[in-house]
């Protein structure tokens, strides 16, 4: 970890920064992966509150409904749209991208912000590892899909939820699936490490569409996502693991605010590429900051996503 990261992260785990800037979006359509939850849940609900319309992207429609009716008690005039989503299929991203091209003549803001951690080995419909395919290909595929229709409603900008994990991973073009032996701390690693090479090859891509890219690790946070970790960590400390949670991690709301920052504030607009924690960018290690290696990752993951049917 480079000392600028290490200080940062110790500057926002006892300072909790939060989003400042008032802006507003009216009139502006923002889509949400994940937004039925955590962190996705609260930056839902900030930017509705800005006037945004809203589409939560998830897998649990239900759990969606339920946090658009909180959202909207909360803040009444609130336009919030709930839509079927399953990272896990190249089928029903499809769908859902359709759907949203069909429905919505503008996309201003994406949000990439659902995601799994540290899960026992499984793969997704399409055969990947989950990690790797929920965290890394399954936005990489939405992003393209919608890709057009954010250029056309530029200014925008394309938000990737990552993680400090992406310190210890490495993305292997040779073994992507973990097949060699499988780690899943090792595997989302790789996966957080993958935003942020998709980030800066997008925003190079994006160069000259006044499209700006983002890239972001919220901090450690007490959601669902640490589900997997939590059961091993309760089984070995019980009552300690419970009570230092409570301390050391973040609520969602303050999770969020990283995210919300990408999203609005004024001062980054013309900023692409970067990484941030703490509502401040931070250059990340050298291997988040190879752009050549970032290039053969794109197409890496083009060939992977082509290998399936379309009908899958």
């Amino acid at each position: 970890m480079a000392v600028a990261e290490l200080f940062i992260l110790i500057w926002d785990f006892f300072f909790r920064p939060k989003c400042t800037s008032e802006a507003k979006l009216n009139n502006k359509t923002v889509i949400i992966t994940g937004g039925n939850a955590g962190i996705g849940k609260e930056t839902a609900l900030d930017l509705a509150a800005r006037g945004a319309k809203v589409i939560i992207g998830c897998r649990d429609t239900e759990k969606g409904r339920k946090a658009a009716e909180d959202i909207r008690r909360q803040v009444p005039a609130a336009n919030i749209i709930v839509k079927y989503l399953d990272l896990a299929s190249f089928s029903s991203i499809r769908q859902f991208a359709a759907e949203i091209l069909k429905s919505e003549p503008r996309i201003h803001i994406l949000i990439n912000n659902a995601g799994i951690m540290m899960c026992p080995e499984s793969k997704t419909v399409d055969g990947f590892e989950m990690q790797i395919g929920v965290n890394h290909l399954g936005h990489f595929l939405l992003t393209n899909l919608l890709l057009d229709r954010i250029k056309e409603s530029s200014p925008a900008r394309v938000i990737n939820v990552s993680s400090e994990a992406y310190t210890f991973g490495k993305v292997s073009l040779s073994d992507i699936n973990m097949e060699r032996g499988y780690n899943p701390i090792w595997a989302y690693g790789q996966s957080k490490l993958a935003n942020i090479l998709f980030t800066r090859e997008l925003a190079r891509r994006l160069e000259g569409t006044s499209v700006t890219t983002y890239c972001l690790h919220p901090g450690n946070v007490e959601t669902e996502l640490y589900v997997h970790m939590n059961r091993r960590l309760e089984r070995i400390t019980g009552f300690l693991f419970n009570l230092l949670s409570k301390l050391f991690f973040k609520s969602p709301k303050e999770g969020a605010q990283t995210t919300i920052y990408c999203a609005v504030d004024e001062k980054i607009a013309n900023e692409s590429g970067l990484y941030y924690m703490g509502c401040r960018s931070v250059e990340p290690m050298a291997k988040a900051r190879d752009d050549a290696f970032a290039k053969k990752f794109w197409e890496f993951s083009e060939r992977l996503i082509e290998s399936v049917p379309h009908s899958s």
